[in-house]
């Protein structure tokens, strides 16, 4: 039983070593670090670029609807003398007519 336990101690001790001897030495987590912050710089860029997009899409959609309305507008008063305009000729063809009738 002394044995089982003796070799059971050294085959843990053994394993932990083994273990140990897998962990990243300080370098290795000061250039992982330094990527995660570069990697997290990177990506708060990313967010303000697309914030100021959103932002310019915003405006952008602003401004087109601004448009539209203008042109609805527009649109409107373009009919409003198109009908001032053919009451106009149908009245100067009434007159025409009535003088017909004259001569």
């Amino acid at each position: 039983m002394r044995i089982f336990l003796t070799r059971t101690i050294f085959a843990g001790a053994f394993g932990a070593l083994a273990l140990l001897g897998g962990c990243a030495s300080v370098d290795d987590v000061k250039h992982a670090q330094a990527t995660a912050d570069q990697a997290l710089s990177a990506a708060n860029q990313a967010q303000q670029t697309a914030s100021a997009a959103g932002s310019s899409a915003q405006s952008a959609m602003s401004a087109a609807q601004a448009a539209q309305q203008s042109a609805d507008k527009a649109n409107s008063s373009v009919a409003e003398l198109s009908t001032q305009v053919q009451t106009l000729q149908q009245a100067q063809q009434q007159r025409i007519a009535r003088r017909g009738e004259r001569d």
